[in-house]
């Protein structure tokens, strides 16, 4: 395993960070393709014993039942002060008022839950999980820089969002001697390289560290175009993500993957890894070659002809993600 510090800070993180959306039970929540527990917790281990000290969760994944799974077995596998733990929030975990977005009522309640289910006092990275445009900035950063001085926080992180939304939230926080983002979590990888014309330059230039979400587009990079999974065939969000053209793409992938005798996963990994503004892909495992192929993709260097070969089918995307 490599580390790597997060963005400008002196915070120490694995080069592959575990998303785990993927654990939650299946009952609770959207996503009928999660695994409980006693799936779960072999695959968390297997990437504490890869050296992955990283994990990032959600106070929405399968309901919080994903921080309550996540919590248990890094208590049960792993001391506390070795391990950087990252949730977020924003999404709607309640019906009626008050029970999504990032007002301080909802910052400060649903930190609170999520360090319950958790079973931590603290949580290193607390994210915002997208932009609230009912709630004005300063309100969100002002509730975000309390709970780091209150130690219930160590780092602040933001996720998809336009630039100059982030932008603004950063300069509300400068303004005012507030906490500042120190991460952004966002959609990037072959299929969608928006994020290239103005989200990266802007986290380069302030110097936050970049941590892609969906850095196998879903599965897409890993498998031949078209072909259906438990998960695709149920993942509205994710089936409008890409564009009929970007199979081409995904025939890169498989071309050099067979060149090298390697799996797509990992081609298509490294490709993300070469980016100098990345700082550590998340990456969902829901197998165990899953996690194998991530660790193996630190150790594969691309060409610039395959970084070409790679690159070369791109066209404009909408944007997707926000």
């Amino acid at each position: 395993m490599q580390y790597v510090k997060l963005g400008s800070t002196g915070l120490d993180v694995s080069r592959i960070c575990l998303g785990c959306m993927t654990y939650g039970l299946p009952d609770r929540g959207v996503h009928e393709w999660t695994l409980d527990e006693e799936a779960s917790r072999p695959l968390i281990r297997q990437a504490l014993e890869a050296g992955v000290t990283f994990f990032d969760t959600a106070n929405v994944y399968s309901d919080g039942t994903s921080e309550e799974i996540v919590g248990r077995a890094l208590r049960d596998f792993a001391r506390r002060d070795e391990i950087v733990l990252a949730t977020k929030v924003h999404s709607r975990m309640r019906t009626g008022p008050n029970g999504a977005g990032l007002s301080r009522k909802a910052i400060l309640s649903e930190l609170d839950n999520s360090l319950r289910r958790l079973g931590t006092d603290h949580v290193d990275l607390y994210q915002i999980h997208r932009f609230d445009p009912h709630t004005p900035v300063e309100e969100t950063m002002e509730a975000l820089h309390d709970v780091v001085k209150a130690g219930k926080v160590r780092y602040l992180g933001a996720s998809s969002m336009y630039a100059w939304q982030f932008a603004k939230m950063q300069h509300a926080a400068e303004l005012h001697g507030w906490t500042r983002f120190v991460s952004m979590q966002n959609h990037y990888n072959l299929l969608y390289r928006e994020e290239e014309r103005e989200m990266l330059p802007l986290c380069a230039d302030q110097g936050v560290g970049v941590l892609p979400w969906s850095p196998l587009a879903r599965g897409r990079l890993t498998r031949d175009w078209g072909t259906v999974t438990e998960r695709s065939a149920t993942d509205d969000f994710g089936g409008r993500l890409y564009l009929d053209g970007d199979h081409a793409i995904v025939a890169a992938v498989s071309r050099i993957a067979a060149g090298r005798g390697v799996p797509r996963a990992r081609v298509a990994l490294a490709w993300l890894l070469s980016r100098s503004t990345v700082t550590a892909p998340i990456v969902g495992a829901a197998k165990p070659h899953h996690l194998d192929d991530a660790v193996a993709a630190l150790e594969l260097e691309l060409s610039e002809k395959e970084l070409a070969e790679l690159e070369q089918p791109y066209s404009p995307h909408p944007i997707a993600g926000h």
